[in-house]
């Protein structure tokens, strides 16, 4: 439920920042390595530093709590994808 919570607080601060969802709840296989979870989740973002600024800013802060509360996860930003 908490998820649940995060899910919809997400989307005020991404539509903010321009971003658009690329994979989610995608069919996924692992081909080598252990993966950090059982979800990917790939955002595209207008430049690096919109990515870093949506993922510090104020507008996330409430969402991203609620995530880390209910989950673990990995979150990496990639230049250039």
């Amino acid at each position: 439920e908490t998820y649940k919570r995060e899910v919809a607080r997400s989307f005020p601060p991404t539509e903010h920042f321009s971003v658009a969802f690329l994979a989610k709840r995608c069919r996924s296989e692992r081909i080598e390595g252990e993966p950090p979870g059982q979800r990917n989740v790939i955002i595209r973002f207008p430049s690096y530093e919109a990515a870093r600024n949506w993922y510090h800013s104020d507008l996330y802060a409430d969402a991203k709590a609620l995530r880390m509360s209910a989950s673990t996860s990995v979150q990496t930003i990639v230049e250039g994808v």
